[in-house]
């Protein structure tokens, strides 16, 4: 079974994800929308606006101080937290440049106190997204089984990562891999795309916005 899981699962999981993720992107790229007639009103243009969406929506900012202040503190927390722990926790780096990269690229791997840290900043915005989610009358009403889902499984392999952390027992490596490959097959056909549409997203909307002469 370990073996089936670091191997032929791996590489099925992996293609999935990879075809899937690129799949997604090239059909919102070329999708076809409708042309601005409208005459531009910036001198910048839509390349201004995608910019300043993008550098504006990544700060809290304007009249929504208050109401946006968590989502973005809880939010920094999650992301950049479980970004740090893929690319410098140590068994990760050892990982990549084994069964992706097959060389030594040679960058830092976390020290211990340093995984700690943001594995706590990582589960501490993570449930404290989704304990709003569930809370906010709002956002209750517009979360489906697909949110959940994603949720708990971005939720189950972290736990399973740091359980394996201390390789004390091969089963502990094999579960959190097979947690790692079921979030890998679920993202690309899930809301999990954001992490990469996200600035698709945002550069379009502020394209369009700069375009007419105002920020979105």
């Amino acid at each position: 079974m370990i073996e089936f899981i670091e191997g032929p699962l791996w590489y099925l999981a992996l293609a999935t994800f990879l075809v899937g993720v690129a799949w997604r992107l090239i059909v919102l790229v070329a999708m076809k929308r409708p042309s601005d007639l409208s005459q531009a009103r910036s001198a910048s243009g839509g390349l201004g606006g995608a910019l300043k969406a993008l550098i504006q929506h990544s700060v809290p900012h304007g009249g929504n101080l208050g109401r946006t202040l968590y989502h973005f503190v809880t939010g920094y927390m999650f992301h950049v937290g479980l970004l740090v722990l893929v690319l410098f926790a140590a068994p990760h780096v050892e990982f990549i440049q084994e069964r992706l990269i097959g060389s030594d690229l040679g960058w830092p791997k976390l020290p211990r106190w340093a995984f700690i840290v943001a594995a706590e900043a990582a589960f501490a915005g993570l449930i404290l997204l989704y304990v709003h989610r569930l809370t906010d009358p709002v956002k209750k009403q517009l979360t489906d089984i697909d949110d959940h889902l994603g949720v708990w499984l971005t939720f189950i392999a972290m736990l399973t990562g740091c359980l394996a952390l201390q390789e004390a027992h091969d089963g502990l490596r094999a579960t959190h891999m097979l947690s790692v490959e079921a979030l890998m097959i679920y993202f690309p056909f899930s809301r999990l795309m954001h992490a990469f549409t996200f600035v698709l997203a945002r550069a379009k909307t502020g394209a369009t916005y700069g375009r007419r002469g105002f920020a979105p």
